[in-house]
């Protein structure tokens, strides 16, 4: 639900016609949340004797193997110079074409690692996510780095995730864009500003 001012209730309307929920909230008039989840402290649980498909763990510079990838932005993106921020992946293979990673990051806590999921989308639906978040959070607990885990408010499929992974609710935050310039939404900005603030 998105609510606005009345003078600016049917041109806010008109420029979120159409959009889906994640291009709602980067909208830079619309503010978002993002829920961040930890592991429970009884987290003991193993991860399902099997997902159906190849996986396999890989760590720092093994994840290089996977340079070029797309698709997984949110567990995996390499920059132009083939570097990733990512530490460690769980990957799920269907035959020789990787389906769905985990991955996770360093965060700016030492030992604190956040978790990403991507699953292609013919593969959702079947647990898969959370056969590979759990897996990973298992991982990374067995070497002493803490997980953590965020969805979007508007995200109920990755909320669920974390719930099945038994992830708790830790802490919620509040973004919105930084118009600096860079925002697609500038010329948007600039005629709602003259329409509403002159």
């Amino acid at each position: 639900m998105v609510c606005a001012s009345e003078d600016l209730y049917y041109k806010v309307r008109e420029y979120l016609q159409g959009k889906n929920r994640d291009e709602i909230f980067e909208f830079p008039l619309v503010y978002g949340q993002t829920i961040h989840y930890v592991p429970d402290d009884n987290y003991t649980k193993d991860e399902a004797k099997s997902s159906g498909y190849q996986c396999k763990y890989l760590f720092d510079r093994d994840i290089l193997a996977l340079t070029g990838l797309t698709g997984f932005e949110n567990s995996l993106a390499f920059d132009e110079n083939g570097s990733t921020s990512t530490k460690a992946v769980y990957i799920a293979r269907d035959k020789n074409r990787i389906i769905g990673v985990a991955g996770a990051a360093e965060s700016l806590v030492n030992g604190v690692w956040e978790i990403g999921i991507d699953v292609m989308e013919e593969y959702r639906n079947a647990r898969l996510g959370t056969y590979l978040v759990r897996g990973l959070t298992k991982e990374l607990l067995e070497r002493n780095i803490i997980p953590f885990y965020s969805a979007s408010i508007t995200n109920i499929g990755s909320q669920m995730v974390a719930s099945r992974c038994d992830y708790i609710p830790f802490w919620v935050d509040t973004f919105g864009t930084i118009l600096d310039g860079s925002s697609v939404y500038n010329g948007i900005i600039r005629s709602l500003s003259s329409e509403f603030i002159e």
